[in-house]
């Protein structure tokens, strides 16, 4: 190599010298850095009376899974998690299924110095109004790294104040009434779940699993949390928002009278013709009546309601029905293959291929009242606090 050196002469078999420095981990932007003095991590998962069985039971099983089963095991190391159930006294709660949970510990023997506190979800409306309760949840939050909430838990944060300014998720039946009691609050109505700073909230129900997952994968990293994801038999992240299970229900829970039997009548007929045109002269209305009524009631218009519907019942068929996607295109009122594999990519961001690869189970024939739910029936809210 020959280089020129300052004076301008020649200079051969000149190597530069390069100082090795190992390159800085850096955290992604607004991402909580793990305590390097706690090797296993703490996390809280605080219940009451009311909570939901699988929001306090959905994230314990996810931590413990990673620490026995995901984690490679060496001699002495500890275990990456302990999990602590707290309540406000300590002792058991009864669960809004009836199932009863026996708490490790009262809150005021918590040492509020977790890693991670997760609020559960369930009927919290005692919960929201409990002076200790909410106490504990501020005084907590400046010392933990995480503090999170699963589906209406989301109530009780925002309740102490902690939600204010932050984007969150909750459940979708309720994310309207958070938003509306809450108003300092971003709620977002589609997402499974949400991390704002070291607030982390979620969807409903299963989506503890998913908060859960994300959390570990934060932690151990993606090989991990994937491993725990399919020992548990769950996706990692799993495809599309809360609005892919929410329109047809909503769309129940929200209608009345002639627009309600309306929509009974397309749910059990997905492979007809479901225009507007029809479906107004169903509700005995005009097409454009029709389509602005429905709009205003249901905050979505005929036509992407019924798609939503269209994909539910194609998705239940997926699942498990030996069909082809030709065939189940047109049971499902698609008409072409191509338009549903339009359709699955814009909402589930998979194929139906791929849908299909991912689940198994029966199918009972899809076509004609494949979605049936009934005339005039409605899907209630497992919990709307304050009323909606």
């Amino acid at each position: 190599m020959r280089v020129l050196c300052r004076c301008g002469q020649v200079r051969s078999g000149y190597r530069p010298r390069v100082k090795r420095t190992r390159p800085a981990k850096i955290a992604p932007r607004g991402a909580p850095t793990a305590r390097r003095d706690a090797p296993t991590r703490r996390i809280v998962v605080v219940a009451y009376d009311g909570a939901s069985a699988i929001d306090v039971v959905g994230p314990v099983e996810v931590f413990a899974f990673a620490s026995n089963f995901a984690v490679p095991k060496r001699a002495g190391a500890p275990p990456a998690y302990a999990v602590e159930i707290a309540t406000v006294s300590g002792g058991g709660i009864r669960t809004i299924s009836g199932v009863q949970i026996v708490a490790h510990k009262a809150l005021e023997d918590v040492d509020p110095r977790a890693d991670t506190v997760l609020v559960a979800g369930g009927e919290p409306r005692e919960a929201m109004r409990d002076a200790r309760l909410l106490g504990w949840l501020r005084a907590a939050t400046p010392e933990v790294r995480r503090m999170g909430a699963v589906c209406t838990g989301a109530f009780i944060l925002a309740a102490a104040g902690l939600l204010a300014g932050h984007r969150a998720a909750t459940h979708w039946l309720a994310a309207a009434t958070l938003a509306r009691q809450f108003p300092a609050v971003e709620v977002d109505p589609d997402a499974i779940f949400v991390r704002s700073g070291k607030m982390y909230t979620s969807a409903g129900t299963t989506a503890s699993i998913d908060l859960a997952l994300s959390l570990v994968e934060e932690d151990l990293g993606y090989d991990v949390a994937l491993e725990v994801a399919r020992g548990m038999v769950v996706f990692l992240k799993r495809p599309g928002g809360q609005s892919q299970f929410s329109r047809p229900l909503l769309a129940q829970t929200a209608a009345t009278g002639p627009l309600q039997r309306v929509i009974g009548w397309a749910l059990r007929h997905l492979d007809a013709d479901l225009r507007v045109e029809v479906l107004a002269e169903k509700a005995g209305m005009s097409p454009r009546n029709f389509a602005r009524t429905f709009t205003r009631t249901l905050q979505t218009t005929p036509a992407k309601f019924v798609e939503a519907a269209r994909l539910e019942l194609a998705r239940s068929c997926l699942e498990g029905g030996s069909a082809s996607i030709k065939q189940l295109a047109r049971d499902c009122g698609f008409g072409t293959d191509e338009r549903m594999r339009r359709a699955f990519q814009r909402t589930l961001q998979v194929t139906p291929e791929e849908y299909r690869r991912r689940f198994g189970r029966s199918c009972a024939g899809a076509g004609a009242g494949g979605a049936a739910q009934g005339e005039g029936r409605a899907t209630r809210a497992p919990f709307l606090p304050g009323g909606s």
